[in-house]
């Protein structure tokens, strides 16, 4: 199936029509919209060709759709029977996913972002699964993989983490002979929230806390100890992993998908799941200590991956969770910056999808507006809930 830039982009919750609908459909729910505008977006977003192919993933395509529908089928029933169909798609998905993953495996090749990342890769239709059909077999089949992804293998006498890739992180940042990946999007904060999440939830197979154990000692291993507070790199190559050392000099700005907001969350997580309270205060202490004015300061983008979108939103979700109030006093003055970075942008929720757009800023300034927790869960799509 060929499908037009435009029917691609509608299926989008990165950059398109499922942002969208999402932040209309919380709005509804919580009292600040309405539901013929949710309607409306819905029918937008889901309008046309459904994307089922290899390359899609919770962030395009029928599980993207899947995930919106699934936020409104338990109030409006119409989209029970559509959000049913599309799980079934993505259940479909992720066993040939599955068994691609398993022949790469075969064949001792490394893996990819695409293979296992939370946006296009086997992590994000877990989260999904973990949500929609937390009983499958296939999800309990992810997290195999997953666990598979935190043993070490051996190339050219060098001992590389499961999650080891062989592609640059960006095409503009070179790293010669892989690398691996350290944050929420693309490494491993996000496999270890995903592992730490249905664990809390009672989806557990073989080998599952021990490999939660293999990536807590990865971050303790890395971990950085700087004048404001711990830090981590964004990813290890290989000449660094033989060192012992990042040639990082000091922490990139302290975002969702790549700093230390991501990687503390998933740290706080995996303390919880496997009632760690000296390690759940360390992650709090991380995340708070990473969220002082001197380091706000370097944040400028106003969205959910990069920018103080995302960062207000992962800060809420850990004090949800918090052993002590420390990071829930923070909150208002993080809501205030984040005001002051949408500015106009967040009232533009039609504008640049989810992640680094307009709909991703409102859907946090809706979080910081309300007392309770966003109604649809939608950021369950970046593993911090």
């Amino acid at each position: 199936m060929t499908l037009t830039a435009a029917e691609a982009t509608r299926q989008s919750l990165a950059r398109g029509a499922v942002g969208t609908a999402l932040l209309q459909v919380e709005r509804a729910l919580a009292g600040s919209g309405d539901w013929e505008t949710a309607r409306t977006t819905i029918r937008r977003a889901v309008a046309g060709p459904v994307d089922a192919a290899e390359h899609t993933g919770l962030y395009y395509g029928a599980p993207a759709l899947a995930f919106l529908l699934h936020t409104v089928s338990d109030q409006h029933p119409r989209y029970r029977a559509a959000s049913e169909a599309l799980i079934e798609h993505v259940l479909s998905l992720a066993r040939r996913r599955l068994a691609t993953a398993a022949g790469r495996i075969e064949r001792g090749e490394a893996a990819t972002f695409a293979e296992f990342d939370v946006f296009y890769g086997l992590t994000g239709i877990g989260a999904l699964l973990l949500r929609c059909s937390p009983g499958s077999d296939v999800l309990a089949e992810i997290l195999r993989y997953v666990i598979s992804l935190t043993r070490p293998h051996r190339q050219d006498s060098i001992e590389l983490p499961g999650w080891w890739v062989a592609h640059d992180p960006d095409e503009i940042l070179p790293t010669p002979g892989g690398h691996a990946n350290f944050g929420m999007a693309h490494g491993a904060a996000g496999l270890l929230a995903f592992l730490a999440l249905a664990a809390a939830r009672g989806c557990l197979v073989d080998g599952q806390p021990e490999a939660i154990a293999v990536l807590t000692g990865w971050f303790d291993r890395w971990r950085q100890d700087g004048a404001d507070g711990p830090w981590w790199p964004q990813w290890i190559t290989r000449e660094e992993l033989g060192t012992g050392r990042p040639a990082q000099p000091r922490p990139d700005r302290g975002s969702w998908c790549y700093g230390t907001a991501g990687i503390a969350r998933a740290q706080q997580l995996a303390a919880i799941a496997t009632g760690d309270p000296r390690r759940v205060e360390a992650a709090e202490d991380a995340l708070a200590a990473s969220l002082t004015d001197i380091q706000l300061d370097r944040i400028t983008e106003p969205g959910l991956c990069h920018g103080m979108a995302g960062i207000y939103q992962t800060a809420y979700r850990a004090a949800r969770d918090a052993q002590t109030p420390a990071l829930g006093r923070r909150l208002p003055a993080l809501a205030a910056r984040l005001a002051q970075h949408a500015g106009p942008f967040g009232d533009q929720d039609d504008k640049g999808g989810l992640l680094t757009g307009s709909a991703g800023v409102a859907l946090a300034l809706e979080t910081a507006r309300h007392t309770g927790p966003p109604r649809t869960g939608w950021d369950a799509c970046l593993l911090i809930t």
